[in-house]
């Protein structure tokens, strides 16, 4: 009988420890999400320019495709990855969240050149080219796959960075929370984002009284002008997100010639507005890693489009 008895001790013990190591998991996966909260807001504004231009019965399957392909980048490459790297190689972590970041700068600058020198370069036009819907549905998503990742690698690296030092398997517990918790909530959002103006048809069409089908014509009418406002919104997101990665890699490498005067023109700029101290400082910074993510980007087309996308063609053969 007193065998019995302490075994229920034991139980009831390894039970308060489970309980408490899931607290803690909850507890460092919501310290986690709220420390990568301003890139998933960028990861959130960059996707729906994936899917604009396309038939509204595609919409929906691209954004799942494309969810599934960030939970992937997330769970199956990054978590074991960077877990790995923080045990066995912390320092390679820095370089490697600045190459991406410089990868961001390219493509938001691609964008961007594309737009103010539309027929300027044969690369980019044929990197934009929609003569083949089914060819482009295949290259948008690879794109956005490859822009998540990315994106993906700084909200779990930073997550990471949050987390309080603790059991391997805790860490990745909590890692796996954080980013699927972030993969649904992100493409949620997006795919109610890019079915707003269905939502607003159906009602228009259905709705019993006359102010609720006026905000349903009226969803219709913005949804347009909206998504226009999101694609531009996830290009500055690249430029500012990029940049800011590069320029804080550079910074924990201990080069500060850029990010220090962007971090000093921050404060004075908050100094400036008290009342608003934290809004501007989030401006400030984020204006000034835009136009040095863009500064960036512009000198990396020709890189990428004249050396490595030659080289990469070579190599494919």
């Amino acid at each position: 009988m007193s065998g019995l008895i302490a075994l229920l001790d034991d139980v009831a013990a390894i039970a308060k420890v489970a309980a408490a190591s899931v607290d803690d998991i909850a507890g460092a996966a919501a310290k986690a999400g709220a420390k990568a909260a301003g890139v998933v807001i960028d990861d959130a504004a960059v996707t729906p320019k994936y899917v604009h231009g396309f038939e509204a019965a595609r919409e929906l399957p691209i954004i799942g495709r494309i969810a599934l392909g960030s939970l992937k980048n997330k769970l199956i490459v990054l978590l074991p990855g960077l877990l790995a790297l923080s045990y066995f190689a912390p320092f390679v972590i820095t370089p490697l969240l600045m190459l991406g970041g410089a990868y961001l700068c390219f493509e938001g600058a691609e964008k961007v050149f594309h737009l103010l020198f539309p027929h300027a370069s044969h690369e980019v036009e044929a990197d934009l080219d929609v003569a083949d819907p089914a060819h482009l549905e295949e290259e948008k998503v690879a794109g956005a796959i490859k822009t998540d990742f990315i994106l993906s690698a700084e909200i779990m690296t930073i997550s990471l960075a949050a987390i309080p030092d603790g059991a391997l398997w805790m860490e990745a517990i909590t890692l796996a929370v954080v980013g699927t918790l972030i993969t649904v909530v992100v493409y949620g959002a997006v795919a109610l984002i890019v079915k707003m103006d269905d939502i607003g048809l159906h009602m228009a069409r259905t709705g019993r009284t006359a102010p609720w089908r006026g905000l349903g014509r009226g969803l219709v009418v913005a949804m347009p002008k909206l998504m226009t406002i999101l694609s531009t919104i996830g290009t500055a997101a690249m430029l500012w997100v990029g940049g800011n990665i590069v320029a804080h890699g550079l910074h924990e490498l201990g080069w500060n010639g850029l990010y220090d005067p962007i971090h000093h023109a921050a404060e004075a700029a908050a100094h400036a507005v008290p009342a608003a101290a934290g809004l501007v400082t989030w401006a400030v910074t984020a204006a000034l890693d835009g136009v040095f993510g863009l500064a960036l980007g512009l000198l990396l087309i020709p890189v990428a489009t004249k050396v490595i996308a030659p080289a990469l063609a070579l190599f494919k053969r």
